[in-house]
C-alpha cells in the first residue's frame, strides 16, 4: 500500500483521484489469530496497530460489529486534553498527549489534530480553589496548565458573557490541547494497521467466549468461530454485555452522553470551552460547525440518543455564556454510549481468565485517551502483565479499595 505524500496526490491527481488504492483491506476471517481484538472503534484499532508495530505480534484480527469507528468513535466532540487531577489519570492521558503530538506523521495519516488550547471556566469560590489546585497537580506532573484571570478569558474568547447568571472568576488554560478529527482517527489507525498485516474484519459481530479450564480458546462471531489464545475487548458502552459472555460482571453503567452540532458559521470560536457548573462545552470545527457537547442521561440504556431537556438546558447554559449564537441554528443532535465505572476511571486489566482482556470503563473520557488507551492495553496483551502506567486500572482495585476518584476532579470529566 502506497504511502501518502505530495508525490502521490499529483500522481493520482493526474489520473483525476480514480487510481488511489483501498485504504485497507476488507478480508475473510481467518481460523486462528495470536490476538483477536474485539471493537473496531479508535481504542481497538490503535490496540492492534500497537501490537503489530511495537510488539511483532503477526496475527493479529479486529473484529466490529459495524462498520470501523462506527460507534462512540463518532459519537463524541472530539476534546484532546490531558490536565486531570491525579497523578495515575495525568500520566497516562499525558502519554496519550505525546503519541497525539506526533500522530499524523506517525500514521502517515492527517488526524488533524488541532492545539488550539482548552479552557476550564471557574464560576465559584470553590471552582477557583480546585482549579488552581488541579493546575499545581498537573504541573508537578509535567503537564502544562496555566491560571487565567477573567480579563485573560475575554482576551482569547471576546465574545464570551463573564456576567452571565454564573459569573466567570476565572479558568485553566491547557495550551497543548485541542480537537481532532474523530473519523480520521479511526481511519488512520485502520489504514495503517492494515499495512502491518492486521486483518480489520467488519459487520462480524462477536456473539460468545469460548473457554475451558479457566483459559480463552476463541470466540464465536457472526462469521463462524475464530480460534485465538489471547482476546483483547474494547467495547466502550457494550464491554459489560461481552463480559457476561465469559462469566464475568464488570462494575460499569452504560448511559447516553449527548452532543449537537450547528450549522456552520465564520470562524469565531478558536479554542475549547468547558463550564462545570453549567456542564456545557463548545468549540468550532474546521467547517464552522459549533460542536457542543452535555452531560449524560442519568437513565441506563444503550440507545444512541439522548432526553430533551439535557439538550434544552445545555442550549441554554451555551446562549447564557455566549449570547452570540443565540440565533444559531443546530442541524443534528447523537448520542454516544458511554460506560462509567464507579470511580470514573477506565479499565485496562487483565482478567482472572487467562488471554482474557478488558479496555474499557473510560466513561466521557475516552476519545482524548485513545493512542495512550490502544499504546498500554497493546503492552498489557503482548506481555500478559500492564505497564506501570495502567497498572492502577486494573480490576483489582475494586476489591482493594484503591480507587482513582475523577468524577468531576478535571473540572468537566470529559
Amino acid at each position: 500500500m502506497s504511502r501518502y505524500s505530495l508525490f502521490s496526490l499529483i500522481r493520482n491527481g493526474l489520473s483525476n483521484h480514480e487510481r488511489w488504492p483501498r485504504a485497507w483491506r476488507s478480508p475473510e476471517p481467518q481460523p486462528e489469530y495470536d490476538v483477536v481484538v474485539v471493537g473496531g472503534g479508535g481504542h481497538g484499532l490503535a490496540t492492534a496497530y500497537y501490537l503489530a508495530k511495537e510488539h511483532g505480534v503477526k496475527r493479529v484480527a479486529v473484529l466490529e460489529k459495524g462498520w470501523v469507528g462506527g460507534g462512540n468513535t463518532a459519537r463524541n466532540t472530539t476534546i484532546v486534553r490531558s490536565n486531570y487531577l491525579w497523578d495515575e489519570s495525568s500520566q497516562l492521558y499525558e502519554k496519550a498527549m505525546q503519541l497525539w503530538e506526533g500522530l499524523s506523521q506517525t500514521l502517515n495519516y492527517n488526524v488533524m489534530f488541532s492545539q488550539r488550547g482548552v479552557m476550564n471556566l471557574a464560576h465559584t469560590l470553590q471552582d477557583v480553589r480546585d482549579t488552581q489546585r488541579r493546575i499545581s497537580a498537573n504541573r508537578y506532573n509535567g503537564v502544562d496548565g496555566e491560571w487565567l484571570t477573567p480579563a485573560q478569558v475575554k482576551e482569547i474568547v471576546p465574545y464570551i458573557n463573564l456576567d452571565c447568571r454564573y459569573p466567570v472568576l476565572g479558568a485553566s488554560f491547557q495550551r497543548r490541547g485541542g480537537v481532532a478529527r474523530h473519523d480520521a482517527v479511526a481511519w488512520g489507525y485502520a489504514r495503517a494497521a492494515d499495512r502491518l498485516g492486521v486483518d480489520i474484519i467488519e459487520n462480524c459481530p462477536v456473539t460468545g467466549i469460548r473457554r475451558e479450564d479457566g483459559q480463552v480458546l476463541g470466540v464465536e462471531t457472526g462469521k463462524g468461530y475464530i480460534k485465538a489464545a489471547k482476546v483483547a475487548v474494547v467495547a466502550a458502552g457494550h464491554s459489560s454485555v461481552i463480559a457476561d459472555m465469559a462469566g464475568i460482571r464488570l462494575p460499569l453503567e452504560s448511559h447516553p452522553l449527548q452532543a449537537l452540532v450547528s450549522e456552520p458559521l465564520k470562524p469565531v470560536l478558536d479554542t475549547v470551552v468547558m463550564s462545570n457548573a453549567v456542564h456545557a462545552y463548545i468549540s468550532q470545527s474546521d467547517k464552522g460547525d459549533l460542536v457542543i457537547g452535555a452531560g449524560i442521561d442519568q437513565y441506563v440504556g444503550y440507545a444512541q440518543r439522548g432526553s430533551f431537556h439535557l439538550i434544552e438546558s445545555t442550549l441554554q447554559a451555551i446562549v447564557e455564556m455566549f449570547p452570540i449564537f443565540s440565533r444559531v441554528r443546530m442541524n443534528r443532535q447523537w448520542g454516544g454510549i458511554v460506560d462509567v465505572s464507579p470511580d470514573a476511571c477506565p479499565i485496562i486489566s487483565t482478567t482472572p481468565i487467562k488471554g482474557l482482556y478488558f479496555n474499557c470503563g473510560w466513561g466521557t473520557g475516552g476519545f482524548k485517551a485513545t493512542p495512550g488507551s490502544g499504546w498500554v492495553f497493546a503492552y498489557t496483551v503482548a506481555n500478559n502483565a500492564p505497564h506501570r502506567l495502567n497498572a492502577p486500572f486494573s480490576l483489582t482495585r475494586f476489591e482493594t479499595g484503591h480507587l482513582i476518584d475523577e468524577h468531576g476532579a478535571a473540572a468537566v470529566a470529559h
